[in-house]
């Protein structure tokens, strides 16, 4: 594609650690070759186009701050064609090999569903030339059911039928425009499916109905051929209250109850796990641990405000424990490391975005190869399974296969009298990773 929008930049080498440009990776080349695998393949990385073309630094206390040039025109399709046109010259220069959409990030919405459908149709057939072009793809694709005042109670899980059927609608058509442009993924981001107060609340009925609605969806995808996989990324306290999709426990029991946890994994975004609580690899290891772990919103919190704030990660150690939960589990399959991450309200200028997805990318490639040394060194993993050899023989063994029970091991409990405290040695294991980390 010919240089517009980002003329002056260059396409994004990589030069190693003893480089000091800014617009060069010094951990992240694409072309490396680990295990018979470029590291482009390892990490699939993916933009997202709401935050990096449709963020404009706006908070909760204030409007934009940012102002693009591809903003200008009056036909917002137009406006449309041509900030598409900037994002796939951003995705070469960063090169990048993915990038993600919500239906109404990339395409106006009309004045009736049809007229939106119409623009829609316009910016999908856009995007897919500019994809030939370029060899980027389509890493998912998902509708936007949250910003809309008709969903202010919800989409699935909304009281009104009407509703109910217009969300229906509207992802009947995401799921044909991410079947139209190759998308390995579809995700379902609840934004607004839980509720406020209880008062006015019927909890089962809405949970009902949003499962009803992901089997209308597999049933849909399934008669237009589309394979790709479904994905949950959960998201606590925001905006709603009680989110029913709040974190990936929560997910997998309501999966669970609803039969859908075969065609389901998950899409884990790092804000939202601390926003639920909990960190970033204790997620992912609940999902592994349930064989769902589907894809990466990679992004973080500030751990001074409450909110989503989207930050763009460079906490190499915080990856790198992710990324040894990552790598134990097999690698997301069909997902990536989607940057859902935006630039800071006062960097305004076209070089921060390259700026923030050079940090990103660099943090993750090197929590990457620090995290395949830890597995590699096998210290960890060692003292782990030591801590728990003692199920690996004798009764330890007949317990996990369910082969004893409780008057069998009240017998042993008599005989063997007070277990021994054994450390968990936490210090030393603190310590044993900053060795990866810092040599």
């Amino acid at each position: 594609m010919k240089s517009r929008h980002f003329a002056g930049i260059p396409q994004i080498p990589f030069e190693g650690t003893g480089t000091d440009n800014a617009l060069a990776f010094r951990h992240y080349n694409p072309d490396e070759v680990i295990d018979g695998k470029t590291l482009k393949d390892h990490m699939r990385f993916s933009i997202a186009y709401w935050h990096s073309f449709r963020g404009v630094g706006s908070d909760p206390f204030g409007p934009g701050t940012i102002v693009r040039s591809w903003e200008s025109g009056k036909d917002p399709v137009s406006v449309a064609k041509k900030r598409m046109d900037a994002a796939f010259e951003f995705f070469q220069k960063i090169q990048a090999p993915y990038w993600c959409w919500h239906d109404r990030d990339i395409a106006p919405e009309g004045s009736s569903l049809k007229q939106s459908n119409k623009y829609l149709d316009a910016i999908v057939a856009h995007a897919k030339k500019l994809q030939a072009q370029t060899g980027v793809k389509l890493l998912w694709g998902t509708a936007n059911m949250f910003s809309n005042p008709r969903f202010m109670c919800g989409a699935a899980t909304n009281p009104d039928a009407h509703v109910f059927a217009y969300a229906a609608a509207q992802v009947k058509k995401a799921l044909e425009c991410t079947l139209e442009l190759g998308g390995e993924n579809y995700v379902f981001w609840g934004g607004r499916e839980g509720y406020e107060t209880l008062l006015n609340t019927d909890l089962k009925r809405e949970q009902d109905h949003l499962a009803a609605f992901m089997h209308m969806a597999l049933d849909y995808a399934k008669e237009i051929g589309f394979t790709g996989q479904f994905l949950i990324e959960p998201k606590p306290r925001e905006p709603t209250k009680h989110q029913y999709d709040f974190d990936v426990a929560s997910g997998i029991a309501f999966l669970r109850t609803y039969k859908l946890d075969k065609k389901f994994k998950f899409n884990i975004e790092t804000n939202h796990a601390t926003l639920a609580g909990h960190t970033f690899e204790h997620e992912i290891e609940v999902a592994a641990a349930a064989g769902m772990l589907g894809s990466i919103d990679a992004n973080t919190g500030d751990t001074l405000l409450g909110w989503d704030t989207d930050q763009f990660s460079t906490d190499v150690k915080g990856l790198t424990l992710a990324m040894v939960s990552i790598l134990r589990a097999g690698g997301l399959g069909s997902g990536g490391f989607n940057f859902d991450a935006k630039v800071r309200r006062p960097s305004i200028d076209k070089e921060d975005l390259f700026y923030a997805h050079i940090g990103g990318m660099d943090a993750y490639a090197l929590a990457f190869k620090t995290a395949r040394k830890i597995l590699a060194d096998g210290k960890l993993s060692g003292f782990v399974k030591d801590r728990y050899s003692s199920f690996d023989k004798g009764f330890g063994k007949d317990i996990e296969k369910k082969k004893i029970g409780f008057k069998d091991l009240e017998k042993i409990a008599f005989k063997l009298g007070e277990p021994k405290p054994v450390s968990g040695r936490q210090e030393y294991l603190e310590n044993l990773l900053n060795t990866y980390l810092h040599g």
